[in-house]
């Protein structure tokens, strides 16, 4: 029977997702709505934005950017878990705070409510299919770095955080142990 190393067992949750056709899915979707997405602003989107009232100008404008924001940071996201995958970067750096995806700070953009403001159709299906990648990702994450705990420990790590623990508090001097064994 092989030992698993703590480390490996700390990446057995992001591998076991990664490495599936759910996350081979989500991947090929995302990355397809990114070069999707860009190629309609850069092109279409770009012409007929010049042509929108004031009102559906400025949203066109604002959302564009948001929709770019949150399909790079889909993109971002979903190239990191392949890295963690494919063992060019470890589960511990994806970790990082600087790398979780929410929508505390971002309310979702509401497609529906600006149907008949003027605004293209095909642009509003970009970014309701945006937001609901964005949403998926969220909750990805949130299962995988959130709800899973954040390592799974070997008995030795835990008695080791135990006697440092008890070294920290006084309750465990190493040297007076040592010295009354003499």
């Amino acid at each position: 029977m092989a030992v698993e190393s703590a480390s490996q067992l700390d990446d057995e949750p992001i591998t076991s997702f990664t490495g599936g056709k759910v996350f081979d899915r989500v991947f090929s979707e995302g990355m397809a709505l990114v070069e999707e997405s860009a190629s309609y602003l850069d092109g279409p989107g770009r012409e007929q934005s010049g042509s929108l009232p004031r009102d559906a100008g400025l949203t066109y404008a604002a959302w564009s950017m948001e929709l770019t924001t949150r399909l790079m940071q889909a993109a971002s996201w979903l190239v990191m878990q392949k890295a963690v995958r494919d063992g060019d970067m470890r589960r511990a750096e994806a970790l990082n705070p600087k790398y979780r995806l929410t929508r505390d700070n971002s309310p979702p953009l509401n497609a529906e409510a600006q149907r008949g403001s003027g605004m293209p159709a095909r642009f509003l299906d970009l970014v309701e299919r945006s937001e609901a990648l964005f949403g998926r990702i969220c909750r990805l994450d949130h299962a995988l770095y959130v709800d899973f705990p954040d390592k799974v420990q070997s008995p030795v790590t835990a008695q080791l955080e135990k006697l440092q623990s008890a070294a920290e508090t006084g309750a465990f001097d190493p040297l007076k142990v040592w010295s009354q064994s003499k």
